[in-house]
This record gives C-alpha cells, sequence and structure tokens, in this order.
C-alpha cells in the first residue's frame, strides 16, 4: 500500500468523523469543530492529489478553503455570541425557535 492511497484513506477518516461530530452533538461549538475537520480532510486530499499529479491547481484549492474556513469561523463565532446572549445556552435544540 503505497502513501498516496494511506493519505488519501486518513483524509476519508477524517472527513466522516467531522461529518458524525456535525450529525451526532447537540453542542454548537463542536458542532463547529466538526465543519473544521470535514474542511481540513479536504485540504489534505487536495493536497496530495496535487502532489501526486504535479500540478498546482489542488494546493490553490486548498488556499481557498482556508479562506472560506476563516470566514466560517468569524461568521459562526459570531452567531454563537449572540445566540448564547439571547438564550443563554448553545444547544443546538434550542435553535427551532430561530424557524420563520
Amino acid at each position: 500500500m503505497n502513501a498516496f492511497f494511506q493519505i488519501q484513506l486518513l483524509s476519508a477518516f477524517l472527513f466522516f468523523v467531522g461529518l458524525l461530530v456535525v450529525l451526532l452533538k447537540r453542542n454548537i461549538i463542536i458542532v463547529l469543530m466538526g465543519i473544521e475537520l470535514m474542511l481540513n480532510a479536504i485540504n489534505l486530499s487536495f493536497v496530495v492529489f496535487s502532489k501526486q499529479n504535479y500540478q498546482i491547481e489542488g494546493q490553490l484549492g486548498v488556499l481557498f478553503i482556508i479562506v472560506i474556513a476563516a470566514a466560517e469561523s468569524a461568521i459562526g463565532l459570531s452567531i454563537l455570541i449572540n445566540f448564547y446572549r439571547n438564550f443563554g445556552v448553545t444547544k443546538t435544540s434550542v435553535a427551532n425557535t430561530l424557524k420563520g
């Protein structure tokens, strides 16, 4: 088994762990951490494919994903702060009151 395949398996494992965290956990902070874990797994996969094929496009894609992850963190944390100020908890089950 070569290193390329092993790193892709690691990337898939990290992605599915992040997906399970997003689907199963009820704390908003933990859910945001799961989303970050999924984005980092995608980054790892892009870098490995880029290195394997000797192309730079995968690494440029990683750069855009890092920018999106930073924006997601800033917006997610600001929503979390406002949510905590209004409801006093950080559980996703309380978020159903935000529906229109």
